[in-house]
């Protein structure tokens, strides 16, 4: 029997180094003790809260040795204006943050070229750009297409190397979609090749949906050998994968990140917030937090539960306004790893989020525009904010709340979206954001759902 005071010593040993159990065999070859250090004391930086200088928490990349910040900056909610991306980005690189992520679908296109206007103005060894070969169409299944679209955002970017490089968004509809995006047009090949000559100094893919696609890549590790991979986790998705009707992901995050750690590879995280849902969940579940630590946010919360894992490479948060960039910095400056008794309670909590009938969105954007207009995230949004405030589900049309609670679902939503032309009754079916949607929502159905809560008004 395993002596379970010795393993709990030893997982905390681990966290301090900043590397999981599985991954630490696997490094240790390679790099011994350099690769297992986790760097929180770092130096002063120029701006503090209360007195004290902010020091990001920092995680070693395996192969490389490099210093990666366990804040990631995503880039994809970017402001309009180039000032206003610079003064985000210049405040993030001074805080520690050095790790950007973009794609070239992100912001109609125009996303790597804010980011590369952004990061070029600093030396380029103080930060690591992070894209991704983005063909989803067909007409970019071609490898000559492709292969634009790769040398493309080298120019955006305005850089010679990529530091952290991804097949963006595979698995969403299985092997029958993987394999002619980037098995035989060659395009894979192509990409391991572009690594060999240093274009790309590491590469990896963003996993979301169909498992068989995750499992076929990480069990072919000794061919293809992935350097990291981006996955969707918060303590939400860990025992409970997202879900939609009629279809779900295949696993949850506690399988992916297992698997992941036993193989030594790396993991990314995106959506630690849930699309906002663990930044603003009801009163009653918020206030066992706030019991906890009054002075930290439900978001704080989230982040430090995705830290405290050791084979978290970054997590990335989609920050377009300052506010929301100070808050994850202090978080981070340094990590204050969750305890075992907050993930318990945090695992009661997602164990009630998962009984909500909720929308698994996660405010994506990839299913806009919209041919219709409507406003899909939007929508969606305000629906699981109904849930969460209790306003649904409605409950027997007899019932003595029942007109009251429609009510304030109708008014609620004009609120959320006051042009009415955005509302989920005008969905049309036609069913072109069905393939976009990386968590496989059923995206008419959902709207079909709102739509008869809208007239019963």
């Amino acid at each position: 029997m395993t002596n379970r005071k010795s393993d709990i010593s030893r997982r905390q040993f681990l966290q301090k180094l900043g590397i999981g159990a599985g991954s630490a065999l696997a490094v240790m070859a390679m790099e011994p003790l350099k690769a297992f250090a986790e760097d929180t004391t770092n130096r002063p930086l120029p701006d503090a809260y209360n007195g004290e200088p902010c020091q990001m928490t920092y995680r070693v990349q395996h192969g490389s040795g490099e210093k990666i910040s366990l804040l990631g900056f995503g880039m994809m909610r970017l402001p309009d204006e180039q000032e206003e991306v610079n003064r985000l980005v210049d405040y993030a690189i001074n805080h520690g943050v050095n790790y950007f992520d973009t794609s070239p679908m992100y912001k109609g296109g125009r996303n790597e070229t804010q980011t590369g206007l952004a990061l070029s103005r600093y030396p380029r060894d103080k930060y690591f750009v992070a894209t991704k070969m983005s063909n989803y169409s067909q007409d970019l299944w071609k490898l000559e297409e492709a292969q634009k679209m790769y040398e493309n955002s080298f120019k955006a970017l305005q850089v010679d190397y990529i530091d952290y490089y991804l097949l963006h968004g595979v698995g969403g509809s299985g092997m029958e979609d993987f394999k002619p995006r980037f098995l035989d047009n060659g395009l894979l090949d192509f990409l391991l090749k572009e690594r060999e000559a240093g274009r790309i100094r590491h590469l990896g893919f963003s996993y979301h949906g169909n498992v068989s696609v995750f499992d076929f890549l990480l069990d072919h590790q000794d061919e293809y050998h992935w350097d990291f991979a981006q996955i969707q986790m918060n303590y939400l998705d860990w025992r409970h994968a997202s879900m939609s009707k009629g279809r779900r992901r295949d696993a949850d995050a506690e399988y992916l990140y297992n698997k992941m750690d036993k193989l030594g590879v790396q993991a990314v995280v995106m959506e630690p917030l849930r699309g906002g849902a663990l930044a603003k969940m009801n009163d009653e579940l918020s206030q066992r937090l706030t019991a906890l630590r009054p002075n930290d946010s439900l978001a704080s919360w989230a982040f430090r539960w995705v830290g405290s894992h050791p084979n978290i490479l970054t997590a990335l948060s989609g920050m377009n306004q300052m506010a929301h960039l100070e808050e994850n910095v202090r978080t981070f400056s340094p990590l204050d790893p969750c305890t075992e008794a907050e993930n318990k309670v945090l695992e009661e909590i997602a164990d009630i989020m998962a009984g909500f009938p909720v929308i698994p969105c996660t405010t994506c954007h990839y299913c806009m525009p919209c041919p219709y207009g409507v406003d899909i995230p939007g929508n969606f949004s305000y629906y699981n904010e109904a849930v969460d405030q209790k306003i649904l589900p409605l409950p027997d049309s007899k019932a003595p709340d029942y007109k009251k609670r429609v009510k304030k679902f109708g008014k609620g939503l004009r609120k959320a979206l006051p042009d009415a032309s955005k509302w989920a009754n005008r969905c049309a079916d036609c069913e072109v954001c069905l393939k976009k949607c990386p968590q496989q929502i059923r995206i008419p159905n959902q709207m079909d759902r709102i739509a008869e809560i809208l007239k019963k008004r």
